[in-house]
């Protein structure tokens, strides 16, 4: 069930709808800035990211249908569509949004690692604050710590505030990546390794169907993105090893203060969290 906010006639503005909101417009900033020190075309980029947030909702809610709950939206199927009661895997979303980026990019015969290098940090941002109005939250506490949230009458782990977390330095660290990259894809692949492994992580605090226990299906779509990744970056840097790219070089001044800013959102995010549940 998700926490409503407040209502406005017919319509309820939910937490979890209000910080995937605030989780895009975070992203489409990041992801704004990079296209002006890249150069790129800032239409393309709009339009690639709109096509993209849709395809990402398809495929999270598909990819939940199909492998965390067939059975139950066979049974249901006028909830298939049901999207504001929650189930949607944001693995699914990020197969569904790489796909239609891809044909949307040879489309255009645009370069699609370069753009994907540049949506890298914003993804992972986005993914960062939208988590904050998630209430999906862990498995009980065997002990009650004090980072645990009461839910009922249970201290359950903040699977949510764990992954906020992990996002966070995962985000910090490509943002301070990015004007070392080699070629094009380099800082993507690391975002889809990096996130994949964040997933894997909070995921065994979570409880979701098992493949063979404790590793759920989560944990084994990670691993194939992880797997998938390696190998394209294998291809991909055997493909340009004679022709690399000159990354252009940001001033430590200016990364000691984005570091800051993100050390603030990181704890910010967290009291914001906290203060709702």
């Amino acid at each position: 069930m998700q926490t409503i906010l407040f209502r406005l006639g017919p319509f309820s503005i939910s937490l979890f709808g209000t910080f995937i909101a605030l989780g895009i417009a975070a992203g489409f900033y990041i992801l704004n800035l990079e296209a002006k020190r890249e150069q790129l075309d800032q239409d393309e980029v709009f339009n690639l990211a709109l096509y993209s947030i849709v395809a990402a909702i398809i495929g999270a809610r598909l990819y939940y249908l199909l492998v965390f709950n067939p059975a139950y939206y066979l049974k249901n199927p006028s909830e298939i569509i049901m999207i504001q009661q929650g189930g949607l895997s944001i693995q699914g979303g990020l197969i569904g949004a790489i796909l239609v980026a891809w044909f949307y990019v040879k489309k255009k015969k645009l370069n699609f690692w370069k753009l994907a290098d540049a949506f890298a940090p914003a993804i992972i941002l986005g993914q960062a604050i939208g988590r904050i109005g998630c209430d999906v939250f862990g498995v009980a506490m065997k002990k009650a710590y004090p980072w645990g949230v009461k839910i009922g009458q249970q201290i359950l782990h903040p699977a949510q505030a764990y992954e906020i977390i992990l996002n966070y330095i995962l985000f910090a660290i490509l943002w301070n990546l990015r004007d070392k990259v080699k070629y094009h894809g380099q800082l993507f692949l690391w975002y889809i390794i990096g996130f994949s492994i964040n997933r894997g992580i909070v995921e065994f605090f979570r409880s979701n169907p098992l493949v063979f226990k404790p590793f759920t299906v989560a944990h084994l779509t990670s691993l194939v993105i992880v797997l998938v990744a390696g190998i394209i970056m294998s291809l991909i840097k055997d493909k340009i090893k004679n022709r690399p790219i000159e990354a252009k070089a940001i001033s430590l001044k200016v990364k000691l203060r984005d570091n800051l800013i993100i050390l603030v959102a990181t704890a910010f995010s967290l009291l914001t969290y906290y203060s709702f549940y």
